[in-house]
């Protein structure tokens, strides 16, 4: 197939780089990703200054174009100017899960939306670890993924998002289909002062307060690969359904 690498992590990130070494064995593999880290940016594209692309090689080998943007921005220029339509995009390996709420935030996941709306179907792929990665299980993983999914005869063009519990092989209990959990983080900022005597902030931790056993938290926090389905459809049908019944007088 022909496959389009993305992240948040940036271009030369160990994640994306292990991606690149399996898939390309078997497939056309072509990089387009931030040429620096954008970690938490959500969908933002940018619009106020110009995207610059540069190509990035290994020795002589092409390995991919960096982009001074965001994931999303990756994916439509791929898309519209240096790639064309692919047959997949993967967004990954990120470095830290992404489930519950937190996928809303996430430009990982936000490039495998964007892949979506533009009509093709992609993977986002997270390794639950912020230390000590090893992303050859996770690799491994998503090729035999890749090999698989369109067998499947999933809606298309699908999203899937995919959370691999930073563990021995062995100590992984299986795969959960999951719904995102939507509870709210309980979250912490420490109030320091600069050497100016100025008040600043720094997010310093974060808990999911996510209890429902089927959501993606739970599956990955009791050592389950996590693959749930996303759509970038935001409407709340139920709200809707009852707001067509009122009448407002104006």
């Amino acid at each position: 197939m022909r496959i389009l690498l993305t992240n948040d992590d940036g271009i030369y990130a160990e994640g994306l780089c292990a991606l690149y070494r399996c898939l390309s064995l078997d497939h056309e593999v072509i990089v387009v990703a931030p040429e620096a880290e954008r970690s938490a940016v959500g969908h933002a594209i940018t619009l106020s200054v110009p995207l610059r692309v540069r190509t990035v090689r290994r020795g002589r080998e092409f390995r991919g174009y960096a982009v001074n943007g965001t994931p999303a921005d990756c994916v439509k220029l791929a898309f519209y100017e240096l790639v064309g339509p692919v047959d997949l995009v993967i967004s990954g390996i990120n470095r830290g899960a992404n489930v519950g709420i937190n996928v809303l935030y996430s430009g990982t996941v936000s490039a495998a939306t964007e892949a979506a709306i533009l009509g093709m179907p992609a993977l986002a792929v997270s390794l639950d670890a912020y230390r000590q990665e090893s992303y050859c299980f996770a690799a491994y993983f998503v090729s035999v993924l890749v090999d698989q999914v369109f067998h499947w005869s999933l809606p298309f063009p699908f999203c899937l998002n995919v959370n691999i519990p930073h563990l021995p092989p062995q100590q992984i209990k299986g795969i959960k289909f999951t719904r995102q959990g939507t509870n709210r983080l309980r979250e912490r900022f420490e109030r320091r002062l600069d050497p100016h005597g100025n008040v600043y902030y720094w997010q310093c931790g974060e808990e999911f307060m996510e209890e429902d056993p089927e959501t993606d938290v739970i599956a990955l926090k009791q050592g389950y690969i996590s693959i749930t389905p996303l759509h970038h459809d935001l409407t709340h049908s139920e709200i809707l359904t009852r707001l067509e019944s009122i009448k407002i007088s104006y």
